[in-house]
């Protein structure tokens, strides 16, 4: 039995992280210099299990910490107080983490490879935000309107194998507008297509990705003004109502204009500056645009991002950078052990068995289950058609009139 079956699920979850090159991190940026207890790795470790867990507060991981001396064990640390991890979990930088998810981000794309899945899902990056509410009395530097703060997560996600995973994150204050980050989110790559709402429409950056051939889709908002060049025929069976070349505002460079309807039977108008893909492949790829809504409501759901640990603007990042590390982290663990199942239930085995035997948890995911159920029998109509007729043929047909006779038991 090697030492990947006898390491804790704790300790081969956190392993794609590489403790070396974290380490290396750590040292070139002289986080630790005048650490005496807890250490930014020590400390990262801390958090992910705060993320497993769910822990909403830093009282509850003080508290953990202190009485669970398994947990004592991973993390060589017997205590720490509330106040010491406020501290840490401001005083670190930010970069950190988002070097370690670039890190973790990088062994996804090896570990699934870009020409994996649906060849057409293949290619879709999808880009939007999300705003996490903040209270503006204790949130003064994330405020964006009169009675309200928040941070924006503007997210580019990828597809593999079914999944949906984290390509790139910027987190900022919620109060610039979401064109503001799109540049920081395009890929240069000519096989990469991007797809996008209506909040980061900008015809000076379309303009751009069309002079510089990077590939884009959008809708277009109600009152654009469109400058027709070419109406192109179409065939309604395929839900496409309209194609054509045309001109936004004041661009320079023509785009294909495509109009569909939506599930709710309204329009919608999408243009793209691809001209090989067909009308039919444009309307099924933007209509994926709704998977990095679930990727987002899947993080609020079931990592810890609503609840803030601290109030700093460092603090914040910090803790949404961890819950992302944690995602991409339970993605290659799922990937690891060939688990089929979903990422929630992946999650929820980890929750489980976090301090157990990493064999005992690979036995535990693919035992067989304790009962086996043969489903739905289907009726033997032509037996039971046959029986009763020869019973009445014969007289015997009294049992017939009662109620509680079910020829399926004969």
């Amino acid at each position: 039995m090697d030492k990947h079956t006898i390491n804790t699920v704790f300790k081969e979850y956190i392993h794609p992280m590489d403790e070396k090159v974290i380490l290396k991190m750590i040292d070139q940026m002289k986080l630790d210099k005048y650490t005496k207890k807890l250490d930014s790795l020590t400390f990262t470790k801390l958090f992910i299990y705060a993320q497993l867990m769910k822990l909403g507060s830093l009282k509850k991981i003080s508290l953990k910490v202190k009485n669970k001396k398994k947990l004592q064990k991973e993390l060589g640390l017997k205590s720490i107080s509330k106040s010491q991890l406020s501290r840490k979990l401001s005083d670190l930088p930010p970069e950190i983490f988002k070097a370690i998810l670039h890190h973790l981000v990088e062994q996804i794309h090896r570990e699934f490879g870009k020409d994996k899945g649906d060849n057409l899902l293949g290619k879709i990056h999808l880009i939007d935000s999300t705003t996490i509410s903040l209270c503006l009395s204790q949130y003064r530097w994330a405020r964006f309107r009169n009675t309200k703060a928040g941070v924006k997560i503007h997210t580019r996600v990828v597809f593999y194998d079914g999944e949906t995973s984290p390509d790139k994150i910027i987190i900022t204050p919620a109060k610039p507008a979401d064109v503001t980050q799109l540049d920081g989110l395009m890929v240069i790559d000519n096989d990469a297509l991007h797809v996008f709402d209506r909040g980061y429409f900008d015809f000076k950056k379309f303009d751009e990705y069309c002079c510089n051939n990077i590939r884009f889709c959008t809708r277009i908002k109600d009152n654009t003004i469109i400058h027709v060049i070419e109406e192109l025929s179409v065939d309604p069976s395929t839900g496409i109502s309209r194609e054509a070349i045309v001109k936004l505002g004041k661009m320079k460079y023509p785009v294909r204009l495509i109009e569909t309807k939506d599930s709710q039977g309204n329009t919608l108008a999408i243009i793209i500056n691809d001209a090989k893909m067909s009308a039919q492949e444009i309307s099924n790829l933007y209509r994926n645009r709704w998977q990095i809504e679930l990727f987002f409501k899947w993080m609020k759901q079931h990592l810890v991002i609503k609840k803030c640990y601290g109030k700093s603007e460092n603090a914040v990042f910090n803790q949404i950078y961890i819950a992302m590390i944690t995602f991409c982290l339970t993605l290659l663990m799922k990937k690891k052990v060939s688990y089929q199942g979903t990422l929630l239930d992946m999650l929820d085995y980890i929750e489980d068995f976090w301090s157990r035997c990493f064999f005992e948890f690979i036995k535990e995911l693919f035992k067989t289950p304790d009962r086996s159920s043969y489903g739905r029998r289907p009726l033997k109509h032509e037996q039971i058609f046959t029986e009763t007729l020869a019973q009445f043929e014969k007289g015997d047909v009294q049992h017939l009139d009662d109620l509680i006779y079910d020829p399926i038991h004969l």
